[in-house]
């Protein structure tokens, strides 16, 4: 029998040549097509892959499936970014937009994500009906379909998305005003689809890893600390860098640098963002954030009398709302952040770029901005902790979540818990840890925060001692 392919938080992603196959492509992409079918008259796709290894062969497959359905596809030129794919989606049209990519997972990863004709990702509701449909082997003969025929028919189309991205991105930024400012910045494409575009915009620019390399030099292409230690060493070697950019495989999650080579999280970049859009663009909406984003943004929309709404963990959620309601901003802890004059759609990319003019039109550096965020909600460090555990401890930890077995971490006692999506466990005012499973990935997530750094890391082993013995 075959194995049951299922959408996580983010798409469907399994190890290349393991679950991960051309036969299973085909499965999904058949769902997909009769979905298609049975919701539109006439269908368009449009479809790319990012620099993972064997992208163009799944796209191949995933392209002569919908062929065969008779469903007009725009292929992407090359290797693309997810937000490349969602603003095409929008642009020209399409009902479906897809893009063979594992955003951050390790190498050995692939993935297949689908985005609705809105610019974004396609509603949880609709993503459960193409898993209830996908067949346990796939009926078309897809080897017999030729790409080439279908493009001289007409069926199938070759398109420059990577081009359109970077125009839309010239139509809504002051590029020169970053350019002209004098800041030496540096972007780190961690080796993903991202890589071409800076050198496009912003040609100054000091880059690092933008070459194609499908194995990521076996780094999981993940915008966090520990990730980019070469980025954080090159900042300090440097030593006149205002601040640099990082985004995941598939470009659509961020990670930021000041220019002494320390890491910004997503919840200050969530906190600048909205402090710049409010303040400096008079700009309004309701703020919508996954369960594990600090509740210092809740903080600073009171100050700024901005509505703000909690969701599950996974951008689709957020999504759902971005589309339905007048939203100003939308984020995740993981570094996934849309906002409003953009698609609903997490945008690495089109985040740095925000804060790059923030910096650039202030004159300010990005720890001036923060301290004017901090003089508001009050300064605070985040950082979180993947726990590569046993299946079997991992369910025992969760009972024990369930069953609200956990009254204190070491010397932090429980106030207060709340469980929108995982386990969250308050302290105080100040002082929070949250344990929930990866959604994507076979880790346990624990997070935290705190004043301190060090008392950050202090609550993060507390809890690791006490849920693990």
């Amino acid at each position: 029998m075959a194995n049951k392919i299922k959408f996580g938080t983010d798409g469907w992603r399994a190890i290349i040549a393991e679950e991960f196959t051309t036969e299973n492509v085909a499965r999904v992409s058949y769902a997909t097509a009769k979905w298609l079918k049975a919701n539109y008259d006439h269908p368009r796709v449009v479809i790319g892959h990012d620099c993972r290894f064997a992208g163009a062969l799944f796209v191949d497959v995933a392209t002569k499936i919908f062929l065969s359905e008779g469903i007009h596809v725009r292929m992407a030129k090359g290797f693309v970014s997810t937000p490349m794919i969602s603003l095409a989606a929008f642009q020209y049209k399409c009902e479906i937009g897809v893009i063979i990519t594992a955003s951050h997972n390790p190498p050995s990863y692939n993935g297949f994500k689908l985005k609705a004709y809105f610019g974004g990702p396609l509603s949880p509701e609709h993503v459960q009906e193409v898993e209830d449909i996908i067949p346990d082997v796939c009926p078309v003969d897809y080897n017999a379909i030729s790409i080439d025929g279908a493009i001289a028919a007409g069926q199938l189309e070759i398109v420059d998305i990577e081009t359109r991205y970077v125009d839309h991105v010239k139509a809504n930024f002051d590029l020169d005003s970053i350019s002209n400012s004098g800041m030496n910045l540096v972007y780190d494409a961690m080796y993903g689809a991202g890589q071409n575009v800076i050198k496009r915009i912003l040609p100054n620019t000091q880059l690092l890893h933008c070459e194609n390399n499908p194995s990521f030099y076996g780094q999981a292409p993940e915008p966090i600390a520990k990730n980019l230690q070469e980025l954080e060493s090159y900042i300090k070697t440097k030593g006149d860098i205002y601040c640099a950019l990082a985004t995941d495989g598939d470009a659509d999650r961020i990670g930021l640098y000041n220019g002494k080579g320390e890491f910004v999280d997503s919840h200050h970049i969530i906190l600048l963002l909205i402090h710049y859009m409010v303040k400096y663009k008079q700009m309004t909406g309701k703020v919508v954030i996954a369960f594990s984003v600090s509740p210092r943004i809740e903080k600073l929309c009171q100050h700024y009398g901005l509505e703000i709404q909690t969701t599950k963990i996974g951008f689709k959620e957020i999504a759902t709302i971005m589309v339905e309601d007048d939203v100003l901003l939308g984020g995740e802890e993981s570094g996934g952040i849309a906002v409003k004059g953009h698609i609903p759609e997490r945008d690495g990319i089109w985040m740095g770029l925000i804060i790059w003019e923030f910096m650039a039109k202030s004159g300010k550096t990005l720890d001036e901005l923060i301290a004017e965020v901090y003089d508001i909600v009050g300064p605070f460090k985040f950082e979180r902790n993947d726990l590569h555990i046993t299946e079997e401890l991992k369910q025992r930890i969760i009972a024990n979540c369930k069953a609200d077995n956990y009254k204190s971490f070491g010397p932090y006692n429980v106030r207060e818990v709340k469980t929108i999506d995982g386990f969250k466990y308050f302290f105080d005012d100040e002082r929070w840890v949250m344990i929930r499973p990866s959604g994507t990935e076979p880790v346990l997530r624990t997070y935290a925060e705190a004043p301190t750094l060090e008392e950050v890391r202090v609550i993060l082993k507390a809890t690791e001692d006490t849920i693990c013995n």
